[in-house]
């Protein structure tokens, strides 16, 4: 469990919160195997049996004071007395993690009859649903995908295959050739449902195959998928002919059948099933049908918000169907591959929401589609999740943000559905009173619990070698991790300052932007993030001024006296030059956008912060590294005099050779190199593929390379530039925030 708080010596009073203008609040990745030091947790039993505060429920940690007949509690200072149990438990301080560590990961006993102990058949489901009407391409491009996932798959995995047009195909792979059952989807949104029910076409246990003994038929049944012809389509929807078809992606109706059909082995089977969705288009026949029409409105011709009309969403059907998906306990990850408006904005919430991800490829050619369906599935992931923040009296959590969903009953009780170890999700402060911490010598505590479940393979003591199906067993294991954490309140702003960290200001910030721009619009929410950082500019000007009643002879935009703000001026600049913030009248596809805000809300700070503003380092060979970071302008390239940079752009991985390159250095670099060693480093330290690309300046065409070279780029259609680009948005800054210490001096 990775924490990071935006700022490590917190605000001791409302006023001084007010006046540093800093987001106050914490990035959390649960699942994470460490903590953001890199030390992993204490393990150990006992979960259940960990000392809870009666006042405020708080677990209890190392950071409490032991009295010889009880604790007192770290958040809220109740003294409590130990039970019988945790008297005796404690008298053997090895046996207990919680007295020696402020971070746990603590076993919980689950009881057989709620799906635990190692004798419950709790199996990995997993299942490909793939859209037949599309391209040869892309099927070949799903073929291949699905092929890597299978190899990712642990033995005694369950692998279901479907496909689905106009029709539902279920694959029983288990005898000695594939076999198919299909189920015509019914054209008329009135009709309740498919004519037959799934179970009943097939029983759910032939079309769920174990993996290792049907491993082969399942690769044979794939190479027999064949896009739906037109004609096909077109007789099953009762169209003429000489018709222009219209429809033949049943995906809302397939979805909804498939869940359903599922759920009768839900806490039998499985106590997970992950379904891998495929899309090459829209939704356009049978339940939720999306219209695509909207796209193509002229609604500059109107005065009407592109951006407003195409964020949210058309219907409600992939919502209210997520939550049927969380009941029969599936989990849904959607794979788009097209280039043509699919409403995202719609098809978001079946996967954020079931606890899965989305992911969006424009085209089949040089898609990472079967590296990152092999990257999830090879990755631990935990599921029934259960997140809960915990404060000390003075202060308390105020918004929360990423892809969980709140407890209908408890406060600061967030549901996750399933989590890997790079799902980051964020928290703000408020204080409980004006006055702020009422002892400021005394430090703040965060505690986090995080409640989980994995499904483990059972070690078999058989002798035998070889294994069938039946002997695989998997266990459901319940675990609490538990981590507090201490922050000491600043004696004064400069403190805080100082103690900035930029990538998690940027971290909150982003997923605040994200929920305006659904609000409100993107200019919105372009407004709000150059507010902020003309708002703490004039902010730190005030604080560097000997004399409050007057305003600085200079405002300084570049927070020249503090290390720690100084990289936040370039992260709002590219942040307001990314997709996510362009405007729609620049070209950004709605699509595009919605997967960008899908894909930051979920990620940790470090690597957003390269999403936004990339990483460049330079190469004098391929073998050393000249120097470790650079600015992202064409100037900086000519004053380093490297031949050779990397851009690590989160989702892109540039190797750049300038045109005045020494012809004798080897391109594309050798395999055993230095850069070659580091971008392979970089690869699998993330969640998604990066795109690998190599281009010779000079000789290749550089657009993408010089795409991300931002300085000198402008940020268009805001209003606050127009002239040469992260000089002009600077002196946008320090003209509003003078108009802000001015207007303070005159009030």
């Amino acid at each position: 469990m990775a924490v990071r708080a935006t700022v490590s010596r917190f605000p001791a009073t409302l006023e001084a919160l007010e006046s540093c203008a800093v987001q106050w609040g914490v990035a959390v990745t649960p699942f994470a195997a460490a903590d953001e030091r890199g030390q992993p947790p204490t393990t150990g039993a006992g979960g259940d049996r960990v000392p809870r505060c009666e006042h405020c429920w708080a677990y209890f940690s190392s950071h409490c004071d032991l009295e010889r007949w009880g604790w007192s509690c770290a958040l809220c200072g109740t003294l409590n007395g130990f039970d019988d149990d945790t008297a005796r438990r404690f008298q053997r301080p090895d046996a207990c993690p919680e007295l020696n560590s402020s971070f746990v990961d603590l076993e919980i006993p689950v009881d057989e009859a709620e799906g635990g102990g190692d004798g419950v058949q709790s199996r990995p489901v997993y299942v490909a649903a793939v859209d037949l009407a599309c391209s040869e391409e892309f099927l070949e491009l799903i073929k291949s995908a699905l092929l890597a996932s299978l190899e990712a798959l642990i033995p005694g995995s369950l692998f279901g295959l479907m496909t689905y047009s106009h029709k539902i195909g279920l694959y029983d792979v288990q005898g000695p050739i594939p076999v198919v059952k299909n189920v015509f989807i019914p054209p008329d949104l009135e009709e309740d449902g498919l004519p037959v029910a799934l179970e009943d076409a097939m029983p759910l246990l032939a079309f769920l195959a174990p993996v290792d003994t049907c491993k082969d038929r399942i690769a044979a049944a794939l190479e027999t998928l064949r896009p739906t012809s037109s004609w096909e389509r077109g007789a099953a929807s009762g169209q003429e002919e000489d018709t222009v078809l219209l429809g033949g992606r049943g995906f809302g109706t397939a979805m909804s059948a498939l869940i359903d059909y599922l759920s009768s082995e839900y806490g039998s089977t499985f106590a997970l099933a992950r379904v891998f969705a495929f899309l090459s288009g829209a939704p356009d026949y049978g339940a939720g049908l999306l219209d695509t029409r909207r796209y193509g409105e002229q609604y500059a011709s109107k005065g009407v918000d592109a951006d407003l009309a195409l964020l949210p969403e058309q219907i409600p059907f992939y919502r209210d169907l997520a939550a049927v998906a969380v009941q029969a306990g599936v989990c849904i990850d959607i794979f788009a591959v097209t280039d043509e408006y699919t409403d995202l904005a719609s098809l978001k919430f079946l996967s954020i929401e079931s606890g899965g991800s989305l992911f969006l490829y424009a085209n089949t050619d040089d898609s990472t589609l079967p590296q990152d369906i092999y990257r999830l599935l090879s990755r631990p992931y935990a599921f029934g999740c259960v997140l809960r923040l915990r404060t000390s009296s003075d202060f308390e959590p105020g918004n929360s943000y990423g892809h969980f969903f709140p407890d209908p009953q408890y406060e600061n009780v967030q549901h996750i559905i399933c989590c890997d170890s790079f799902a980051t999700y964020a928290y703000d402060f408020d204080f409980v009173h004006n006055d702020g911490f009422s002892r400021h010598t005394d430090p703040a505590v965060i505690q986090i619990a995080f409640q989980y479940s994995v499904i483990e393979p059972v070690e078999e003591t058989s002798g035998n070698e070889s294994q069938s199906s039946a002997s695989y067993k998997f266990c459901l294991k319940r675990r609490l991790r538990l981590r507090t954490l201490q922050y000491r309140p600043a004696r004064n702003i400069s403190e805080i300052y100082d103690s900035v960290d930029p990538e998690v200001v940027l971290h909150i910030l982003v997923h605040k932007v994200i929920l305006e721009s659904l609000d409100k619009g993107v200019r919105e929410g372009r407004q709000q993030v150059h507010a902020w950082l003309a708002l703490l500019a004039a902010r730190y000007n005030e604080a560097l001024s000997s004399d409050a009643r007057a305003p600085p002879l200079s405002i300084d935009v570049d927070f020249s006296q503090c290390p720690q703000l100084q990289m936040l001026p370039q992260l709002v600049f590219a942040l307001l030059r990314s997709p996510l913030l362009r405007l729609h009248e620049e070209g950004v596809h709605p699509d595009y956008r919605i997967y960008l805000q899908c894909l930051f809300s979920a990620l940790e700070p470090s690597s957003l912060a390269k999403a936004i503003y990339p990483v460049l380092i330079s190469y004098s060979s391929p073998d050393k590294q000249a120097f470790p970071r650079h600015t992202l302008s064409r100037a900086a390239l000519i004053m380093s005099e490297s031949p050779i940079f990397l851009l690590d752009a989160f989702t892109n991985l540039i190797v750049y050779y300038s045109p005045t390159a020494d012809p004798s250095i080897a391109f594309p670099p050798p395999r055993d190199c230095l850069l070659r060693t580091t971008i392979d480093r970089l690869k699998q330290d993330r969640c998604i593929t990066p795109k690998l690309t190599f281009i010779h300046g000079g000789k290749d065409d550089s657009t993408l390379f010089e795409s991300y070279l931002i300085e000198e780029q402008d940020v268009d259609g805001s209003g606050f530039t127009t002239g040469s680009g992260f000089v002009a948005f600077r002196e946008s800054v320090r003209n509003v925030a003078a108009e802000i210490i001015q207007e303070e001096i005159g009030s």
